[in-house]
């Protein structure tokens, strides 16, 4: 492979081997279990994934738990079952960052020996205070100046809970005149008497990310930390962590940019005040973008690592097209999905002339594209359901389905003739009459004559009914994700809810995640929160067409 199509991590983790700093590669995917994951970090996961196979290595799945105020064992549960849907496999490697507290305060323990941590106690906004600003350096902390053992007694009084939250915290000792303001005595344990979804009531302090997770990496033998741009100014600060602490074989952090998508809510603050409103019925609702509600909708793993592939890996921030993803899942089904008829909106047609009480089975392909999946038998007789768009009473010009006197072809059966229709009392259509050909079965007319429409059908006696959900984009994409006042502009039309629709009996005893092609209607996945065998509820993947057209490269 040359070396212009790999991209800069791959020339990296290549040079890095080839000049004998590592000998292996090991990667890892940290969340922190706070919420549940988005689009965005199935790219960090299937990076850092894929590098390890790429590479013959090893990959870690580890929760940054450093942080009891926010997290929760539903997240953790959540992430586990994202990570494995994905495909990334963490063999036996699950850890979490609570793992390694005794070890992370042995650390913070030794930096305090060696003069490079000390206990402060100014508080938070005393501390921002102190630090300066970008064109400021910042000023000494007056508490800096104590002993060691001054500092290793305050310490374990904060360990041993002696200390109210907020009244101090441990300071690494680095350079409060730095340029960059991560290395102006970072606060790297604070005083929080909360409960720990992992270790219970064991520790009242707990470290900062930026000192916990390059421990977490040293210890686990990691080899390259991939993480995303907005660490690259925390860097040194990591690379200052495994030295001090005299890490073995430190671990190399390297960062790309973050996959951003358009007109699409992935803020956790946000879609938690969401489900607390009730404006969606969970993170896994199939509007959100979290991973849970794609797989809920009917995304494939394949349509995300095929769209995470074509977004690659850069260095700089850019924002992609939702209408991308749509493309790339399109692409996963189009080949291997049955295509069933189902009337979303239905009114019945009745064939006057076919004779009452007579069924007839037809052999049709499942999908035109795909041979392979063979075929299947679907029923037909006097009464049928269509779609409701597909009669007009008045057509405007260049509408080829039914109205009165016009022929059309029903798929894979017969021509019909239009000769009526039923209203009720208020003017609505309730039913179309028409006549049929039985000469043309199979949709081709012995005579030759020609026919512009094709409409889909369903037998009415057999038909399963079902609960049809067409999602459009949660945010109002004419006006943007937010209003001035950072509220979110949602899309009063983001769910329709068809009650009463009706599909082939091919259908019938279809469970969670089954999906198929709705012909004309787009791709449908049967809803795991809500359907039932004898309830069927079906959650619209996609459109079938869309303005979308991949790049040329």
């Amino acid at each position: 492979m040359s070396t212009e199509s790999r991209n800069f991590i791959e020339q990296a983790i290549d040079k890095d081997l080839a000049e004998g700093v590592y000998d292996n590669v090991h990667t890892r995917f940290p969340p922190e279990p706070n919420g549940y994951l988005h689009i965005g970090h199935a790219k960090s996961i299937l990076l850092n994934y894929g590098l390890a196979c790429e590479y013959n290595g090893k990959f870690n799945m580890r929760f940054d738990d450093t942080n009891p105020t926010k997290e929760k064992t539903e997240f953790v549960e959540s992430i586990k079952k994202d990570i494995q849907w994905l495909g990334a496999d963490w063999e036996d490697r699950l850890f979490f960052a609570s793992d390694y507290f005794d070890q992370m305060y042995e650390a913070a323990v030794k930096l305090i020996r060696k003069g490079k941590a000390y206990v402060s106690d100014l508080t938070a906004d005393e501390i921002r205070e102190y630090r300066g600003t970008l064109t400021e350096p910042g000023k000494k902390d007056p508490a800096s100046d104590r002993s060691i053992e001054e500092n290793l007694a305050l310490f374990e009084d904060m360990k041993n809970g002696k200390f109210e939250d907020g009244t101090k915290v441990l300071r690494a000792r680095i350079d409060m005149s730095s340029p960059n303001m991560n290395m102006r005595d970072p606060v790297i344990y604070r005083v929080a008497h909360m409960h720990h979804h992992n270790t219970g009531d064991k520790w009242c302090i707990y470290p900062m990310y930026d000192f916990a997770h390059p421990i977490e990496d040293a210890i686990e033998g990691i080899t390259h930390s991939i993480c995303t741009l907005e660490f690259e100014d925390h860097r040194p600060l990591y690379d200052w962590v495994v030295r001090e602490l005299e890490y073995p074989n430190p671990p190399r952090q390297i960062e790309f940019a973050k996959m951003y998508l358009t007109n699409v809510v992935t803020g956790k603050r946000y879609i938690k005040k969401l489900v607390e409103e009730n404006i969606v019925d969970g993170w896994d609702d199939p509007r959100l973008v979290s991973i849970a509600a794609l797989r809920r909708r009917g995304f494939t793993p394949e349509s995300i690592k095929m769209f995470v592939d074509l977004c690659g890996v850069s260095k700089s921030n850019s924002s992609v097209d939702y209408a991308m993803l749509e493309y790339c899942i399109r692409e996963d089904l189009k080949l291997k999905k049955t295509r069933v008829m189902a009337a979303l909106d239905p009114i019945k047609l009745i064939i006057d002339n076919y004779p009452e009480g007579q069924t007839e089975v037809l052999e049709v392909p499942n999908n035109l594209e795909n041979e392979e999946l063979g075929t299947r038998k679907v029923l037909f007789s006097r009464e049928l359901y269509i779609e409701r768009e597909d009669f007009m009473e008045e057509p405007p010009k260049k509408y080829f389905r039914l109205f009165p006197g016009n022929e059309v072809r029903l798929m894979h059966a017969y021509f019909v003739k239009c000769t009526g229709f039923d209203k009720d009392e208020n003017g609505n259509i309730t039913a179309v009459h028409c006549t049929y050909d039985p000469a043309s079965k199979g949709g081709n007319s012995p005579d030759g004559r020609k026919v512009k429409g094709t409409i889909h059908w369903v037998n009415a006696e057999t038909a399963v009914k079902a609960e049809c959900r067409l999602y459009e984009n949660l945010i109002d994409e004419e006006k943007g994700v937010y209003n001035e006042d950072g509220s979110l502009n949602l899309n009063p039309n983001s769910i329709e809810v068809r009650k009463d629709c009706y599909i082939e009996t091919y259908v019938k005893g279809s469970v969670a995640f089954d999906s198929f092609q709705f012909v004309r209607n787009g791709f449908y996945c049967v809803d795991c929160k809500d359907s039932t065998p004898d309830a069927l509820v079906f959650n619209r993947i996609v459109s079938l067409k869309s303005s979308f057209v991949l790049p040329k490269n």
